[in-house]
């Protein structure tokens, strides 16, 4: 009988993982039956922008964590798909800092013209993935949020690609519950307009807090003051931001760091991170790390050792994104299709390992993109995925880091060669600084009605 493959999301990972099967049908292959469980009403993950927060309409959590007048905080042409180019798509070529409109809608490109929407069950969270190891299948459970029904079905194999940025780490200080303020997580953060004229305390030191933290200074906070725990990110920010120790309690709308000193704000933004969760598995299947380069227990980053037939993906703290996650998703295929014969489970944990114990030794963000590249080298080498210059990624990731280091708000304002194309970009008709409409439309410099995106046949 035909196999069966469940995928469980259609963000960047679980579309990649989609396009990977496509492409082996595309070329004349027998592929699995796909069915991918997405539980929004439309595919891209958390490029899918909602204004929701909380709870949605069917009282499900809302997944995404995605905020207006973002901008891609790295270069394109470290993400860009080696099967399919922004030059392809957009029929030009384009700046290299899009605002997350522009990616939703590359993301989107590559498989709209295919039959793989077909494939996916939109407003379908998955609600429970057991494993019968009698007859080695996965029963996986999920509830069509339109009918308001349960049901189950049954797969030999299962693909977690759901992300790992949406259930947030929210620490406790003193003084919380009696904040004269708003206290939200970046989870929920939408609009930095709502900011305005306001004091803001970030607590975290991630993109997320250099991000937001930059939103609400470009969008007119009177002050932005960032609580970091072990030490300052250190770029040269503008005269109303300043970097403090950890927030130890508030007071009112006051609040006390550990050096003693004091600073009173109308609202405080958690950046302080996501947890790995999956609430519809049992622990024998169950990912738990912390958000790091190589957790432990998946071999070649994606196959769950204590059982081969369930794979992740996307689980790694990310330099590389969406090409990372094609050569995953291609390497699962070919796992899945048995064009790759796993090793014992006690090579694949040596083999984990060691890259852990790699990963263990990195010092500073210029040998973590190595390490990152060389585990995208690995897997490009292993499949038919189409290869592009990791070295050349890599180079451009180190680029963008001494970008930043010059100029934190004007990074975004520089340009970089495709690694797919040679060329290189346009600069942005704007700078960042004082782009504030972050649409489709303004960032290509088109009218809405005018537009017609080029989006070719994918061999």
């Amino acid at each position: 009988m035909r196999k069966r493959v469940a995928i469980i999301g259609a963000g960047p990972s679980g579309l990649a993982q989609l396009r990977a099967f496509e492409s082996a049908k595309a070329q004349g292959a027998e592929i699995p039956e796909i069915v991918c469980f997405e539980k929004q009403e439309d595919w891209g993950g958390l490029w899918n922008y909602t204004w929701r927060t909380g709870l949605d309409e069917f009282g499900e959590p809302v997944h995404c964590s995605m905020y207006r007048y973002l901008w891609s905080n790295g270069p394109k042409e470290c993400l860009e798909f080696a099967d399919y180019t922004f030059e392809e798509h957009f029929g030009k070529a384009i700046p290299s800092y899009p605002p997350r409109a522009v990616l939703w809608d590359y993301i989107k490109g590559r498989v709209e013209k295919t039959e793989v929407r077909d494939w996916c069950r939109f407003r379908h969270p998955v609600r429970a993935v057991t494993y019968n190891k009698q007859d080695g299948k996965f029963t996986v459970t999920a509830k069509d949020l339109l009918k308001q029904n349960e049901y189950s079905e049954v797969f030999d194999h299962v693909v977690v690609a759901n992300g790992h940025f949406s259930t947030p780490s929210v620490p406790y200080f003193e003084g919380f519950g009696t904040f004269n303020g708003r206290i939200l997580h970046s989870h929920d953060f939408r609009d930095a307009v709502e900011f305005k004229d306001k004091d803001v305390l970030i607590i975290g030191t991630s993109y997320s807090a250099e991000d937001i933290g930059s939103q609400c200074w470009k969008y007119g906070s009177k002050s932005v003051t960032v609580s970091y725990r072990t030490r300052p990110m250190g770029f040269n920010f503008p005269s109303n931001w300043m970097e403090v120790p950890l927030l130890q309690k508030v007071e009112n709308k006051t609040c006390t760091f550990k050096d003693g000193s004091t600073k009173d704000v109308d609202a405080i933004i958690l950046c302080t991170g996501y947890l790995h969760n999956f609430p519809f598995l049992p622990d024998e299947l169950r990912l738990e790390t912390a958000n790091r380069l190589w957790p432990l227990g998946l071999y070649k980053g994606v196959v769950w050792e204590a059982n081969p037939n369930f794979f992740y993906l996307g689980m790694q703290d990310q330099f590389y994104t969406f090409n990372m996650f094609d050569v995953q998703a291609w390497y699962v295929r070919d796992v899945i299709m048995g064009r790759i014969k796993l090793p014992s489970v006690d090579e694949m944990n040596q083999d984990s390992m060691a890259w852990r114990q790699r990963e263990e030794k990195l010092e500073g963000a210029t040998n973590q993109i190595y390490f990152q590249g060389d585990y995208v080298k690995e897997l490009l080498a292993a499949t038919d995925y189409p290869s592009f210059d990791v070295d050349a990624v890599n180079k451009t990731f180190i680029e963008w880091e001494h970008d930043k280091q010059q100029d934190i708000m004007g990074y975004r304002n520089n340009t970089y060669r495709s690694v797919q194309t040679g060329n290189l970009q346009p600069k942005h008709h704007t700078s960042w600084v004082e782009a504030m409409d972050d649409s489709l439309e303004s960032y290509l410099g088109v009218q809405s009605e005018s537009r017609k995106p080029v989006l070719t046949n994918i061999p």
